[in-house]
């Protein structure tokens, strides 16, 4: 993937179809690293699946007999010097977290997470919520679809074209009073 936010948005999708009802993605950033995170309260893997999730022929999906995401964020990650860690446990949840040396000449950039969290709380599951914060030296930003729901009333989906737009123009602003 050309962008780490394409990243964010391929995990946040794994934690949708594990059935999670809240998923956070991060993203912070230091003087040389970046730190992307999604951790969810999905259904979590069992510990032989865990042992092997970045093996690229290891898979839940039954379309096809691979799965890319997790050996591609790694192969990302480890092309600047950083890494990947996946931690889950049944029942409770999953933590993929990705370590990339910013100022590397591999490190692909972070892209248009705005539009990345837009796309995410439109396509949210009924009872589904997500936060993303973004954290860098000069500030810190926050989004909760629960607060936003609660300001829209139970009436207006996040679906809603203006909704969206809305969502993402707050974002990209937001963002950008911590660049």
């Amino acid at each position: 993937m050309k962008e780490l936010s394409l990243h964010l948005l391929d995990i946040a999708q794994n934690s949708i179809s594990a059935g999670a009802r809240h998923v956070d993605l991060g993203v912070e950033e230091g003087e040389d690293l970046l730190l992307l995170t999604v951790a969810d309260d999905g259904r979590g893997m069992s510990p032989e699946f865990l042992a092997s999730v970045t093996d690229p022929f290891t898979t839940t999906r039954t379309t096809r007999k691979v799965g890319l995401g997790l050996p591609l964020l790694r192969l990302a990650a480890e092309q600047t010097g950083g890494w990947l860690r996946v931690e889950s446990q049944l029942g409770v949840g999953t933590t993929v977290t990705a370590a990339f040396h910013a100022c590397h000449i591999d490190c692909p950039p972070l892209g248009d997470t705005a539009s990345t969290i837009s796309l995410l709380a439109q396509g949210l599951p009924e009872g589904m919520e997500l936060t993303y914060t973004r954290r860098t030296p000069k500030g810190e930003f926050r989004f909760d679809t629960a607060e936003i729901r609660a300001v829209l009333g139970p009436d207006v989906p996040l679906s809603e074209p203006e909704v969206a737009k809305w969502i993402r123009d707050y974002v990209a602003e937001g963002e950008a009073g911590t660049a």
